[in-house]
């Protein structure tokens, strides 16, 4: 039986693909839990469209992400954060203290996109790395100051 799978299921299928499975499974299982759809012809046309609409929004993410990583690439970033005289900060900066720097500057980006080699734990330029698409990153400048 051809059916329309409504959610990702393991080892059979991803959402929205059209996958032939046996009667009893189908009917007993996957229908029954509303894991799938009988393939008819409005089911295989809202799982076409639903894929189309798909592509055209990673399309635009990709788009959007390309347009802010002109606009963020190469900047330079301030963050303070308590240090010694030495040049040396009492902890380190963190991710979510460079998100925090770029959420001031109008940039939206979760400090789980932002890949920092080692920890940055004295005063300093720094090169970060921020992943704004799976296909798209750019390095942005951090600079440590040290407020005593």
């Amino acid at each position: 039986m051809k059916v329309v799978l409504l959610e990702d299921v393991k080892k059979v299928g991803k959402k929205g693909e059209v996958v032939d499975v046996s009667d009893g499974y189908a009917r007993n299982f996957l229908m029954k839990k509303g894991l799938a759809k009988e393939a008819n012809s409005v089911s295989l046309n809202d799982a076409k469209l639903q894929a189309g609409a798909k592509a055209e929004h990673e399309r635009r993410a990709l788009i959007e992400a390309q347009e802010t990583s002109k606009r963020l690439g190469g900047q330079t970033f301030n963050v303070v954060a308590k240090g010694g005289r030495d040049g040396k900060l009492y902890g380190a900066v963190t991710t979510a203290d460079i998100a925090e720097c770029l959420a001031k500057a109008d940039y939206k980006i979760d400090k789980k996109k932002i890949v920092i080699d080692s920890p940055i734990k004295n005063v300093g330029v720094f090169k970060v790395r921020v992943k704004l698409h799976p296909k798209v990153s750019c390095d942005i400048n951090i600079e440590v100051t040290s407020e005593q």
